[in-house]
């Protein structure tokens, strides 16, 4: 929680301090899926693999004099107003304060912008308070509110969304970009989560084995086979979350020589992945928003953050 991450301004102490804290959005997930293993029957050992994008959440804690209460804006924050109360709680401090959240994050899209809510919030409490809760600890009071993104770790990382547990750090990869296209609508996570069917043997085995090419494709920075478990990854939640411009999508990849499809696989979009180090890259890019441009939805462009 140290770093840029959260600052704190003066005075350190009582009414008044102030702590602020930032944390990235997503694009969806490279893959996502479920793992064999212990509570297999249960539907246990989801995970998903997290793409952080060049999008922010930042929250602004100040505390207020004893029996002043807990305030949120704007309004709707409710999330991270409940995160806000556990964690003070949690470390034994009065709920007396006011959060102020600002995000550059669309909401229902599967870009993660709940859990960067919640993340900016928590880094804003402890800064405050000054005093720390370890990860484990964040992920289950983050859970508690709804399934999480892996937001809170850095770089690419495998993550279990259902109880907030950090399974792996795959790495980094140099920045992508990433030519979505918004279907329309919104996805309510939670709703999501709880009506989303399990997974079979076969397909847990699948899974298994696209994560470890995934982490094997990022620690070689082999961007043709991460686009290309990406790819399989999209292709594979058509049953569980359908996008109508999917194939569309696929072959505007295909004509237009991308690394592959990336999907938010609980949200609206769906995008091509271009590498900006391609001898192309400008054509390309062009090229594949003016395709992008005639499909139902919104054309969106998103920035990855590289090494």
């Amino acid at each position: 929680m140290r770093g840029v991450e959260s600052l704190v301004d003066q005075p350190r102490r009582g009414v008044g301090r102030v702590g602020l804290g930032t944390a990235n959005g997503t694009f969806g997930e490279l893959l996502q899926g479920a793992l064999p293993g212990p509570g297999e029957a249960e539907g246990e050992g989801r995970f998903l693999v997290t793409l952080p994008v060049a999008r922010w959440s930042t929250a602004r804690f100040e505390l207020r004099a004893p029996g002043s209460g807990l305030t949120v804006s704007p309004a709707g924050k409710t999330k991270a107003l409940a995160l806000a109360r556990s964690l003070l709680a949690e470390l034994g401090h009065p709920a007396d304060g006011s959060l102020v959240l600002h995000s550059s994050i669309p909401e229902g899209k599967g870009l993660a912008s709940s859990s960067a809510d919640l993340v900016a919030t928590a880094r804003a409490v402890l800064a405050v308070v000054g005093r720390p809760v370890s990860p484990r600890r964040l992920g289950e009071l983050l859970t508690a509110i709804e399934p999480t993104d892996g937001v809170m770790h850095p770089g690419i990382v495998a993550f279990d969304h259902r109880r907030g547990v950090h399974l792996r750090t795959l790495g980094r990869l140099p920045a992508l970009q990433v030519v979505a296209v918004d279907q329309g609508g919104h996805v309510d996570t939670v709703a999501f989560n709880r009506r989303s069917p399990g997974y079979g043997p076969g397909e847990r085995r699948t899974y298994a084995r696209l994560l470890g090419a995934l982490g094997r494709a990022v620690a070689d920075g082999d961007l043709a086979a991460v686009g290309a478990i990406s790819t399989e990854s999209a292709d594979l939640n058509q049953v569980r979350m359908p996008n109508r411009n999917f194939a569309a999508l696929r072959e505007i990849c295909r004509t237009v020589g991308g690394l592959g499809l990336v999907a938010c696989h609980s949200g609206t979009m769906i995008g091509v992945l271009l590498s900006p180090h391609h001898d192309d890259y400008r054509a390309q890019l062009s090229l594949t928003v003016q395709l992008t441009e005639d499909l139902p939805g919104r054309t969106l462009l998103y920035r990855t953050l590289g090494t």
